[in-house]
């Protein structure tokens, strides 16, 4: 395989080190968190600029508040929590005090999807990214390791308008090089074939990779695409590569309706119809148990690509 890791990191611990550098590279990077500081490793910020940091305790709806308010001043404000409780619970703040008028706000949320494990189906979200992507002007981000997700902080910082920048809790292959350059909306050529395109964001990326390493030996030559930017969505680089595939199966950790497939789905429907293959959560919520565990039985793991692959060659 192209890509091999040393090391497995949680991508959450990606952010926190991206909002550490901005403590020292952009003054004005103000960072507030909503009761969980640890889980959303925001410490070093807190060391570094702690006139900087502002704890609004568990009250997300107001936390989302202050951000806007904050915006208005010049300042860039990152929000913390969970997944979840950074989408759904506060959506109608979001909507009518960020995304409406435009507001610089960064919002950050961990713990997504099914790989946060234990905690079960009232924290594990796999409907934020179809909440957040249908939000004008809302860009959208779900990097797929640590030095990936640190990138991605980095340059959301630079990025004028609202970001919903997605993470998770679990510790994954850190594969993508520490020095690859992170462009929003430009998705990533991982691996060249000829058989069939896979699509894939966050935890799935590396699951796709090692399934396309496991069907070359089967004599299945699989492109990969790494889109961590859901919107803007890069069309160009998807179609390129159906142009030469002719078909496309997209892997995400998350609900199938309204996520990335289905952003892809609409694209290539409007654009160059392809044959398509979902792995995504099929319209169910999680249980607890653990990430892998989940993983495999709700179908988004790498044997789940495979079989996916297999499908629409079949």
């Amino acid at each position: 395989m192209k890509y091999t890791y040393t090391e497995k990191k949680d991508t959450r611990s990606g952010f926190g080190a991206g909002l550490a550098e901005l403590a020292d590279k952009n003054p004005n990077v103000v960072a507030l968190c909503a009761d969980l500081i640890g889980s959303l490793k925001m410490e070093k910020f807190i060391e570094k600029a702690p006139e900087r940091f502002y704890q609004v305790g568990i009250a997300e709806a107001n936390m989302m508040g202050l951000a806007a308010g904050l915006s208005i001043t010049g300042k860039i404000p990152f929000t913390g929590t969970f997944a979840n409780f950074s989408t759904s619970r506060v959506y109608d703040q979001i909507r009518q005090s960020i995304a409406y008028s435009d507001k610089n706000v960064k919002i950050c949320a961990s713990h997504a999807g099914l790989t946060l494990g234990e905690d079960g189906a009232t924290h594990q979200v796999l409907e934020d990214i179809g909440m957040m992507k249908m939000l004008p002007g809302m860009t959208v981000i779900n990097p797929c390791d640590y030095n990936q997700t640190k990138a991605a902080t980095l340059a959301i910082a630079d990025h004028h308008g609202p970001v919903y920048l997605r993470f998770g809790r679990p510790t994954v292959p850190v594969f993508i090089p520490e020095d690859m350059p992170f462009e929003i909306g430009k998705g990533i050529m991982l691996q060249e074939g000829t058989d069939v395109t896979i699509v894939a964001t966050g935890h799935l990326v590396w699951e796709s990779l090692v399934a396309a390493d496991e069907l070359e030996k089967e004599g299945i030559s699989c492109e990969v695409i790494n889109i961590h930017t859901i919107k803007p969505l890069d069309e160009e680089i998807i179609l390129k590569s159906v142009e030469k595939t002719g078909k496309i199966v997209t892997a995400e950790e998350h609900n199938y309706l309204g996520g990335m497939g289905e952003s892809i789905a609409g694209m290539l429907a409007r654009r160059r119809p392809t044959r398509q293959e979902f792995v995504a959560v099929n319209d169910t919520f999680g249980e607890s148990a653990t990430p892998a565990e989940l993983m495999k039985k709700y179908k988004i793991d790498a044997a789940a690509v495979k079989e996916a692959i297999k499908r629409i060659l079949a």
